[in-house]
């Protein structure tokens, strides 16, 4: 679990989070989500130390982030993974030389261990057959589930994810969205992903974070954000008129909802078809 006690960040004389409070838990996908220029970006790297908070505390299972040693920060990292917007892969590595980089470069394994887990990984995001190749000769999804695959391959127990469906198709979205959510659960792990894509608000939001104009706004579920009263979170989940009239069908079963978002897709049988 990770807490956020009264988080501030100002660069200069401009305040950008305001005292915000929130708990993310463990075992669930986590969800960020907020017009842009919120500070819904800016939360996350305070939340990962790459910013430091002008004020406020966060707490990694009631370890405080903030007042560690760089030494503890350090060491700290490696129990998180990171998925980047754009995959961030390394373009001269193979997928499997990507996803055993961080044992390479943090872990005492032997090189034959490492090839394993790494391997692991792979067949775990369905990867396997593409170990040879390179981040050029796959498909954007399959360079999103190397990152994924790169991400856990040091077992973290915190795993962040900046726009994880950015660029991609909603079919192929949903695999994501899916995969992130099967990991989480599967590792145990606190996952925390900053999102525009009402889709996964929808889909796997089992605890949403809504950030509005630096302030914490309102903070529940999927199934509370359909009965919810704020007129904010409803303008930016219900700002299309597709998903205005999810809302104002008040659709409490789940596979209705997937089915009116994606346009009467059936997102089972899209999973099959992968």
């Amino acid at each position: 679990m990770i807490e956020v006690r009264n988080l501030t960040k100002s660069f200069d004389d401009k305040t950008v989070l305001k005292g915000i409070n929130a708990t993310f838990e463990t075992g669930k996908t986590n969800l960020i989500i907020g017009q842009s220029g919120s500070g819904k970006t800016v939360l996350v790297k305070n939340i990962v130390g790459l910013l430091k908070p002008t004020k406020g505390d966060v707490l990694y299972d009631g370890r405080n982030f903030v007042t560690m040693t760089k030494r503890e920060q350090v060491m700290m990292r490696r129990e998180m993974g990171m998925i980047f917007q754009n995959s961030a892969l390394f373009d001269s590595l193979s997928v499997l030389e990507n996803v055993q980089f961080p044992l390479d470069m943090f872990s005492n394994m032997n090189y034959r261990d490492r090839v394993k887990r790494a391997q692991e990984c792979l067949d775990r995001v369905n990867l396997t057959d593409a170990q040879h190749k390179y981040p050029g000769e796959i498909s954007g999804g399959m360079q999103k589930r190397v990152a994924i695959a790169r991400a856990v391959v040091m077992n973290p127990k915190y795993l962040f994810c900046d726009e994880p469906n950015s660029g991609l198709d909603p079919k192929t979205s949903l695999v994501i969205d899916n995969l992130l959510s099967s990991i989480t659960k599967e590792f145990n792990i606190t996952t925390i992903i900053n999102t525009h894509d009402m889709n996964s608000v929808m889909g796997i939001g089992e605890n949403i974070v809504f950030i509005y104009k630096g302030r914490k706004e309102w903070q529940g579920t999927k199934d509370e954000v359909m009965t919810s009263s704020n007129k904010r979170l409803n303008g930016l989940v219900f700002a299309s008129d597709l998903f205005q009239k999810v809302k104002e069908a008040e659709l409490d079963d789940e596979e209705d909802i997937s089915k009116h978002i994606i346009s009467g897709w059936n997102v089972k049988e899209g999973l099959r078809g992968l």
